[in-house]
């Protein structure tokens, strides 16, 4: 079954050309990679993907329902939710309270009141903590609970980040580059930690450079040049795609 389905999508800059009818679907339960050279477009199809930006033309369908022209947070509410790569943490609030952030987008007081301590929100201020220290345990981050993210290791915070992303309950998840800036076995527990959501019904679309990372994980991978896409297979089928070592690699034998 699709889940998401991007159908035609262009997207121009003044006299640039960022994305030119792109296709491509995200099966429910699958970990696909959309991979590319530099300056290939992958953070702005994100961008349109989640509604940080309105695509010039096209259609992007999420769970049976166009979701061009919706906002970022209505995107977020209705199961898409992503990371980005600089990681967005608050830095002077502990791993714990920036994984409850994540979890009031379904809270009913909101943010701003469960702050104010208010008597109304305590129940629900406590359920929301009982889910966060799931999402913690999961993630094996309890110990770091009390912990200020901006003390914490930059393989750690990437952890944290993706906790947050957890706590709003995604159907699909985007992840921007999680294993930029990590070391090889940073890079190979986060492959451990992405596999791992998938196992819990959430379905993944991952922009990444590292590629042994993406061949290790992913279920298919989309291809992008310039904006266009180029090809879009297996792992082991998108390594020996004749285009993709021309292109993406820079072979031109």
């Amino acid at each position: 079954m699709t889940l998401l389905s991007v159908r035609g999508v262009s997207k121009r800059f003044g006299g640039l050309q960022a994305v030119n009818d792109l296709s491509f679907d995200v099966a429910t339960g699958s970990i696909k990679a959309l991979i590319g050279p530099n300056g290939a477009g992958k953070t702005t199809i994100f961008n349109l993907i989640s509604g940080f930006l309105p695509p010039d033309s096209g259609k992007i369908v999420f769970g049976g329902t166009e979701i061009h022209g919706m906002s970022s947070c209505e995107v977020a509410v209705r199961g898409m939710v992503r990371t980005f790569q600089h990681i967005r943490l608050f830095p002077k609030m502990s791993v714990l309270e920036n994984i409850m952030v994540g979890r009031h987008v379904h809270s009913r007081a909101g943010f701003l009141a469960c702050m104010l301590n208010l008597p109304f929100t305590w129940g629900e201020e406590r359920r929301i903590r009982e889910k966060s220290f799931e999402i913690m345990e999961l993630l094996g981050i309890v110990p770091h609970s009390g912990t200020e993210a901006a003390s914490l290791a930059y393989g750690q915070q990437r952890v944290v980040e993706i906790g947050r992303a957890l706590a709003c309950e995604p159907k699909l998840l985007l992840l921007d580059e999680p294993a930029a800036g990590l070391n090889m076995r940073e890079t190979n527990e986060m492959g451990r930690v992405i596999s791992m959501i998938r196992e819990m019904g959430v379905t993944v679309l991952l922009v990444e450079h590292d590629m042994s990372l993406v061949m290790k994980i992913s279920d298919e991978i989309v291809v992008v040049s310039y904006g266009e896409k180029i090809a879009e297979d297996r792992p082991l089928a998108i390594q020996k795609n004749r285009e993709v070592i021309r292109v993406y690699l820079g072979d031109d034998q």
